[in-house]
């Protein structure tokens, strides 16, 4: 699962305690899953004669990638164009205006099981960077393939994991 909140919403510290309210759930993602790409970018210092001496970091950039495949939902329609620019639901219809007014930062959870444990990953501030080509065809999904950047918090954190094995929630002994 793939929610959202506006930035500044209360995160969970731990794989088990329920999201506030004002986490919206985007619904499915494409069975591609979900991408993290949090490697370092280096620079070799070479001393004359080509040995290299020193390799310092450049970069470091934490980004995550995936597609959102309930194009009807209001939350992942927010998510996408900004939540002023979607207004309605299904029922009475929806409005979206899409234009270049620049999304706001948001905090991403995402939930997951990993062979028998609970994975919450938590991104204090995301924010779009990407939204790939939207494709509508007979033979797929609608979909919102987005790349989202994990900004660094005050103490150069981009995002954090919590893990627990999954017994864990019925107050079973991890040991």
């Amino acid at each position: 699962a793939v929610s959202v909140a506006p930035l500044g919403t209360e995160l969970p510290t731990d794989a088990l305690t329920e999201l506030s309210l004002e986490f919206s759930n985007l619904g499915y993602i494409s069975e591609d899953g979900l991408t993290n790409e949090n490697s370092p970018e280096t620079e070799n210092i070479k001393a004359w004669g080509g040995d290299v001496v020193l390799v310092t970091q450049t970069d470091k950039e934490d980004t995550f990638g995936f597609k959102l495949i309930e194009a009807l939902n209001v939350a992942v329609l927010k998510f996408i164009y900004g939540a002023d620019n979607v207004s309605g639901d299904i029922d009475t219809g929806i409005k979206v205006k899409a234009n270049a007014k620049e999304l706001e930062p948001v905090s991403i959870v995402v939930d997951m099981v990993v062979q028998s444990a609970l994975k919450r990953i938590v991104i204090p501030n995301a924010k779009i960077t990407e939204v790939a080509e939207i494709e509508y065809k007979d033979d797929d999904a609608v979909g919102y393939d987005v790349t989202v950047q994990a900004v660094p918090n005050t103490d150069g954190d981009t995002h954090e994991e919590y893990i627990i094995m999954a017994n864990a929630q019925e107050g079973e002994s991890t040991e």
